[in-house]
């Protein structure tokens, strides 16, 4: 797996979440280079279990709509003297 990256947009915006979190619920002043520091860490340390979570939550929509896919052409199959 690539490094995680986001742009400079959604850094920005991640970080304000969490200069947010640390002021309104643990009533800390937290500045941007911490709160950016914080955000690299967890991209590096914990951001590839939150990636797997997506690809594993994308594969069972994948998987369901597949299914679907699969019932609706068993819909449609003509009658032969052969079946399967």
């Amino acid at each position: 797996m690539s490094k995680i990256e986001f742009s400079k947009q959604e850094k920005d915006v991640i970080v304000g979440k969490i200069k947010l979190y640390f002021r309104e619920e643990l009533n800390q002043d937290f500045g941007s280079f911490d709160a950016e520091f914080l955000l690299d860490f967890f991209a590096e340390e914990i951001g590839a279990y939150f990636y797997n979570r997506g690809l594993y939550d994308a594969r069972a929509v994948l998987e369901a709509r597949l299914e679907s896919i699969d019932e609706a052409i068993y819909e449609i199959e003509k009658a032969t003297e052969i079946s399967r």
